[in-house]
């Protein structure tokens, strides 16, 4: 026995519309079904009620879409309107916080200032390759934008610690040490918010 398949679920509106009124006319003007359950006149109802309720939508939507594009305007309208009035009361108060805030309006909060940087952690040396070199290394300080090295032959001792390098990684080879000499060294972090404290020191006889 042959099956009827209408696949409505999978139709629009308007195909739904369009195929029930195919059937209709079709099963009007067909003997063979003479007393058609539901009748042919309930269904066409059903399909007028539904392209009234349909256009009834669509009209909705149309309005809801021309409404939005209204108020879209007007929002866009008052926020350059408070920009100018903000504007203009800058002009009249300056820097005059309480001057500002007597217009119901708020100021812009002052920037922070950057934060010093922490001391570099790690510090160590090597000899390096050559003779009266050494390698200094230490870990990375986030934000800093260079380093500060000093070295001194008598750590202990006031005033002993003079500068001998800057550095923009972590790391610096100090050249024409004196062979044999130990070394003390230490490292201070640069960054916008100013120089931080010094590191540990670290030590190592000049090859």
């Amino acid at each position: 026995m042959a099956r009827i398949r209408l696949n409505l679920r999978r139709l629009s509106v308007t195909e739904k519309l369009a195929k029930g009124r195919q059937i209709v006319t079709a099963m009007a003007n067909n003997a063979s079904f003479a007393s058609p359950i539901p009748p042919l006149s309930e269904i066409a109802t059903g399909l007028d009620e539904l392209e009234k309720a349909f256009g009834l939508v669509q009209a909705a939507r149309s309005e809801v879409a021309t409404r939005s594009a209204t108020q879209d305007n007007a929002e866009a309208r008052v926020e350059q309107l408070l920009t100018q009035l903000a504007g203009y009361v800058e002009s009249v108060a300056g820097k005059d916080d309480m001057l500002i805030t007597s217009a119901g309006m708020e100021t812009k909060a002052a920037p922070s200032a950057p934060a010093v940087p922490p001391p570099p952690d790690g510090v160590g040396a090597t000899a390096g390759e050559h003779d009266g070199v050494i390698d200094l290394f230490w870990k990375r300080v986030p934000n800093a934008r260079s380093y500060l090295i000093e070295s001194s032959v008598d750590p202990a001792a006031p005033g002993s610690w003079t500068h001998v390098g800057i550095a923009t990684s972590a790391s610096k080879v100090i050249n024409n040490l004196t062979t044999g000499k130990r070394y003390w060294f230490r490292v201070a972090a640069v960054g916008a918010g100013g120089q931080s404290g010094w590191s540990e020191h670290a030590t190592k006889v000049a090859p």
